[in-house]
């Protein structure tokens, strides 16, 4: 490319480093995806940056996508083509940004993975027989009576548990929303059994509902590293991870109630659109009663 080019990029770098004081990770993920470009507009012997058009972003997108790039990857590429390009605008050494209106290919969505109700219930009822189990399982409890995100659970506080009315207030819901969720029955005898013993270790000044061993606030690693802990004491060979619980809670109401919005507000999404990936799960369900019990049901789905 030409040289000119190639200053107008490093220009881009340094404005990213030291006016917008972005991290060296993001500094390094936007040369690397900018060197890319690069090396496309060489390919296609395009001498300058401004010489770029929608067509050839596009272009250079989908050869990055035949590679076997996901889609998150290239939308982090576009990201930075058009951080680079609103910047060149500003600066009026171009009159349009080519990567404006260029969207990543869709990534297909993977359906969350849930417990089956005799999977939750072996993973629940399987006994405490210590403090920190107590704790343990009043964590899992809660995921599933709540439908929680792991941030959620270990960002909750004493008071947002009210266990007479069985109420939760989650704060720190994604995009800062809150909400307020029942408590199940066994959720709430799970954390009275719980409170005696956090009050007895817990620091003075620590607010946090589940605390560990030294009397802080347990965090969001510790937390999977229990939930690991519990299933290999337990005997419970399948790989489960906190979100599954959060996932069973949604497939299992859908399955019962048939009610999306009242999920959707349960869960804390913005968008009704992400909590009917439970309906495809629910589907999947009954596709497989249905193999299982209808009589002809074999000869009408295999090929």
């Amino acid at each position: 490319m030409h040289s000119e080019a190639r200053q107008w990029l490093d220009e881009f770098l340094r404005e990213l480093e030291v006016e917008r004081r972005a991290s060296k990770h993001t500094v390094s993920s936007y040369r690397r995806d900018l060197e890319r470009l690069a090396d496309f507009c060489n390919e296609k012997s395009i001498q300058h940056f401004s010489g770029v058009s929608q067509p050839h972003i596009r272009a250079h997108i989908a050869a990055r996508h035949r590679q076997g790039i996901g889609s998150k990857s290239l939308q982090r590429e576009l990201s930075a083509m058009r951080s680079f390009y609103q910047f060149l605008l500003k600066k009026r050494r171009i009159e349009i940004n080519p990567a404006e209106h260029v969207q990543a290919p869709k990534q297909p969505r993977k359906l969350p993975k849930t417990l089956d109700v005799d999977q939750v219930t072996g993973l629940l009822e399987a006994g405490a027989h210590s403090d920190l189990e107590i704790r343990d399982l009043a964590m899992f409890e809660l995921f599933y009576s709540s439908g929680l995100r792991l941030s959620e659970l270990a960002a909750l506080n004493l008071n947002d548990a009210d266990l007479d009315d069985q109420t939760l207030t989650v704060k720190s819901g994604k995009g800062g929303k809150a909400r307020i969720l029942p408590i199940g029955s066994k959720a709430a005898e799970a954390i009275r059994k719980w409170l005696p013993l956090r009050n007895g270790t817990a620091d003075v000044k620590e607010n946090a509902l589940f605390t560990s061993s030294k009397g802080f606030r347990l965090g969001v690693r510790s937390v999977q590293l229990r939930l690991e802990r519990w299933c290999l004491a337990k005997g419970i060979a399948e790989h489960i991870h906190p979100h599954m619980l959060r996932h069973s809670f949604a497939s299992h109401l859908l399955e019962s109630s048939r009610d999306l919005r009242a999920i959707q507000e349960l869960l804390g999404h913005s968008n009704i659109g992400t909590t009917q990936i439970y309906t495809h799960l629910d589907f999947q369900h009954l596709a497989d009663v249905y193999d299982q019990a209808h009589p002809r049901a074999k000869k009408i789905r295999d090929p």
